[in-house]
């Protein structure tokens, strides 16, 4: 295949103030649809090493906040003291539910993204942060993606979900409403919550691979919480560069499911018509406050 342009415009929506990076050229190993080989003799110790503070840190921070499915299928990425080879998960997450995670070399453009869901590749990107982002990093990196994402795509249900999202993102890519879907990507994948009987948990990946926002999104006064409703998920804004001012809850995971299982045509003329809404901001009647 082709490899894609080296000026590669990669899909960002969410408001924020730094640039997106990433290395497209690898000297002609990205494919036309953004995956590569993962360069794993690339890795220092000092990768290594950062991969394994991280892992160890947040693993710590599971108890009671992150969902049962998320912390039962976390062994399964195996080594937790360098960084994995993609292949090794490959074999066991195949097994379980269809799926394969596949390198790219950073964020990528909505087409290619939705695509490689659709067809049970996940986009894991390769390089990991630096030292000084050890706390806090903009764009997800190996460690987000390995241990954020890809323990919940061992859920078959979740994983189903995901799979029925890119299908549904390309479609959505076709009627220019690429945008208003990827919110509902960050409001249940990257920042969605669950209702368990003991309590609520988080299985989104951005709030489980970050040591301070599993904290803020489950146990904090501050963000407001709602039920989640497609509409109004797809009508509201996000920043990616601080902590989430709103959540959306779900019951279990065949909710999503089912969400999406209608033709979302309907919702997309309805969100042609609505005007967005602020992060944070509540419209009349929620509270924000009865799933915390």
């Amino acid at each position: 295949m082709d490899s894609p342009a080296a000026a590669v415009i990669p899909a960002v929506y969410g408001a924020s103030d730094r640039p997106p990076r990433g290395d497209y050229s690898r000297g002609g190993s990205v494919q036309a649809d953004y995956t590569c080989p993962q360069d794993w003799a690339s890795y220092t110790a000092a990768d290594h090493d950062t991969y394994r503070r991280l892992y160890e840190r947040q693993a710590a921070q599971l108890p009671g906040l992150a969902c049962d499915a998320f912390i039962n299928a976390l062994p399964s990425l195996g080594v937790k003291d360098r960084i994995p080879h993609f292949d090794e998960i490959n074999e066991r997450l195949h097994k379980a539910t269809g799926w394969e995670i596949v390198a790219v070399p950073g964020l990528i453009p909505e087409l290619p993204f939705f695509t490689l869901l659709a067809n049970r590749k996940f986009p894991v990107t390769d390089w990991i942060r630096k030292p000084e982002e050890f706390n806090y990093i903009v764009e997800p990196d190996v460690f987000h993606d390995l241990f954020g994402h890809v323990p919940m795509l061992f859920d078959p249900t979740f994983a189903d979900y995901v799979q029925r999202y890119g299908a549904g993102g390309i479609k959505a890519h076709e009627l220019g409403a690429g945008e208003k879907l990827s919110r509902l990507y960050w409001y249940t994948v990257e920042f969605g919550l669950i209702r368990q009987p003991d309590g609520l948990r988080a299985y989104g990946a951005g709030i489980l691979s970050s040591v301070g926002e599993l904290k803020h999104a489950v146990l904090s006064d501050e963000p407001r919480r709602l039920p989640l409703d497609l509409l109004r998920a797809m009508r509201t804004r996000y920043k990616i560069d601080t902590y989430q001012s709103n959540y959306f809850v779900i019951e279990d995971f065949a909710q999503l499911f089912d969400l999406t299982a209608p033709d979302f045509t309907p919702i997309y003329e309805a969100l042609a018509v609505e005007a967005d809404i602020e992060p944070g901001v509540l419209l009349p009647g929620e509270t924000g406050k009865a799933l915390s």
